[in-house]
């Protein structure tokens, strides 16, 4: 059957493409390949898309996450564990399947890397969006030119609080997750606490700091990209691995224009903060990072050193190129924002080619 406009020629090239890739990989035979092709061809020329079967969705999914450039995490790319929730059309029963996420990723602490998608673009239409830019997220505020909380939550926070949100006004608080069903009226759903954990930030012996009463949640599950397998873009697909340390020690609680908690620490430690000759800044930034480890690890939360991230990037590299794959990489964010020249990884380039699939940045849904 002929395909009738220039967006079926492409969507059809796309998804051979990922087909191929993808049965290759899972020793499918080069018939039911074909057969699978020409299926799609039919598909796409009736309906304009076609659909993934569950085995597509599920390793598609992993090969986004190892082909995700910025990632230095991506040796373990194949114990992603996939939930397919294409056929969850209401807010409400999204926001469940959200929180099983949730408490399956956390698992009392030990992380499982996982993700949730929901139903694909069509016609330029997404079915369901949310709003989070994580599923897990601080609120932000704005008060007389100061900002309570995370900076980066502040759009959101206002918008949580015209949809009739009320929070205490804290550094922590946890944002409630907006849900929009087809373009509708936002619908706003709080998370229940006992979802949610989050961890003291406590330093071993640095005296004082367990008094700025620093905390940080276990999860991150990022939620605002997009996720695109064979030519099929779906806008909602929230997905977790786990923290790397400097992820929260040397950006989130370290930023100027985040926590920006380096000052403080640096006034207990005693240091020159007048001067940059007395490296304080590094000095501190070490510290934070030294209670970061220490409070995931004493509170049993799975979160990896960035050293050991680094070797273990390594090894992803070594099987990939066993495998026949080359490695691709954004080589700005490989690197650990706290000692990048001690890995490897600042002494390599990397061919910043973007691999389908993957997981892209989108815009944020329309508010009607």
């Amino acid at each position: 059957m002929a395909l009738s406009t220039k967006n079926d020629t492409a969507l059809l090239m796309e998804a051979t493409k990922f087909i191929h890739t993808c049965y290759n990989e899972l020793n499918l035979s080069k018939e039911e390949q074909i057969n699978r092709i020409e299926e799609i061809q039919e598909e796409i020329s009736n309906t304009g898309t076609y659909t993934h079967k569950g085995f597509e969705l599920t390793h598609g999914a992993k090969m986004a996450w190892r082909n995700s450039n910025r990632c230095i995490g991506r040796l373990l790319w194949h114990t992603l564990d996939v939930f397919d929730e294409r056929n969850t059309v209401t807010a409400e029963a999204a926001f469940e399947k959200l929180l099983n996420h949730i408490h399956y990723a956390t698992n009392e602490g030990k992380i499982r890397p996982a993700i949730t998608i929901f139903a694909p673009r069509k016609d330029g239409k997404d079915p369901i969006r949310i709003w989070n830019h994580q599923l897990i997220r601080y609120a932000g505020y704005e008060k007389e030119g100061k900002v309570i909380g995370d900076s980066t939550s502040i759009k959101l926070t206002k918008m949580c609080e015209q949809l009739g949100w009320r929070s205490d006004q804290t550094p922590y608080d946890v944002l409630p997750l907006v849900i929009q069903e087809n373009g509708k009226v936002p619908k706003l759903f709080e998370i229940p606490k006992n979802f949610v954990k989050e961890v003291d930030i406590t330093h071993p012996d640095l005296e004082g700091f367990n008094h700025l009463g620093v905390r940080w949640y276990a999860v991150p599950i990022i939620s605002n990209m997009r996720l695109e397998i064979g030519g099929i873009d779906y806008p909602m697909a929230p997905f977790n691995g786990w923290y790397m340390e400097t992820e929260i020690g040397a950006r989130n609680l370290a930023d100027q224009d985040r926590y920006n908690l380096l000052p403080e620490i640096a006034k207990l430690m005693g240091l020159d903060t007048k001067s940059n000759l007395s490296l304080w800044v590094d000095k501190a930034l070490v510290e934070l990072n030294i209670a970061v480890l220490h409070s995931y690890h004493q509170a049993g939360i799975t979160l990896v050193d960035h050293h050991t991230a680094a070797k273990q990037f390594k090894s992803f590299e070594k099987n990939e190129l066993e495998n026949g794959r080359a490695v691709t990489g954004d080589w700005t964010w490989l690197i650990p924002p706290l000692s990048p020249a001690t890995t490897h990884i600042f002494h390599q380039s990397y061919n910043h080619d973007i691999i389908s699939p993957n997981y892209f940045y989108q815009d944020d849904p329309e508010e009607n």
